[in-house]
């Protein structure tokens, strides 16, 4: 480990982790946030590029339920299977457009259809329960492998935090002081977060945050 990843270790990621954990997040180890999106030796390439943790957006959708004809209902393992590949907008239209897209659904819900007894249902599913804090799942890894756009490389976030198993902060964790001069650490942060929003980047990771 160089001197500089030394110390941001100790001085701004460590205490970013601590500081997320006490305030209810559960930290992942990587090797298991690898796993829970999906990764094996022989489906890495795909997992890596995927940044959803499947199994738990699952967990939580498998618990919601929906009123109709005066009774609730869980979700169909079909319908939650539309709702995850919702999750996944397509990045051809751009950031922009996949960040709107996933914005709305957040703060809206996602829509579907559903048959009881015969019976067509409309409900609209929330991703993120704003009511009761303590029904969502708040998890948090460090140095997550993201593939590019073009399958070329990757970049390793410091931090990312989910909520339901979407990622939706990314966190660059800087020393407070830096080795170049004129240039602040907040420079150095921030100029990689906006490459890493590049085309030709990770684009698909910044789409939830």
């Amino acid at each position: 480990m160089t001197t500089i990843k030394f110390q941001e270790e100790f001085s701004a990621k460590i205490p970013a982790l601590s500081l997320l954990t006490n305030l209810g997040y559960t930290f992942i180890p990587p090797s298991e946030c690898e796993a829970l999106r999906g990764n094996t030796l022989a489906n890495e390439k795909k997992s890596t590029h995927q940044v959803i943790l499947f199994p738990v957006m699952r967990s939580f959708l498998a618990k919601q339920t929906f009123s109709f004809a005066g009774k609730q209902h869980t979700l169909s393992e079909a319908a939650i299977d539309k709702v995850m590949h919702e999750l996944n907008p397509a990045m051809n239209l751009g950031l922009k457009a996949a960040n709107e897209k996933i914005y709305d659904a957040l703060m809206y819900g996602v829509s579907m259809t559903e048959f009881i007894d015969g019976k067509k249902a409309s409900p609209t599913i929330k991703l993120i329960d704003w009511h009761n804090i303590d029904n969502n799942a708040f998890h948090c890894t460090e140095e997550l492998v993201v593939q590019n756009a073009e399958g070329t490389g990757n970049r390793r976030p410091d931090i990312v935090c989910f909520v339901n198993g979407l990622p939706l902060v990314v966190i660059e964790a800087k020393r407070p002081d830096s080795n170049k001069e004129g240039k602040s650490t907040n420079f150095a942060a921030i100029s990689q977060h906006i490459r890493n929003q590049k085309q030709d980047e990770i684009p698909h990771l910044y789409a939830y945050s």
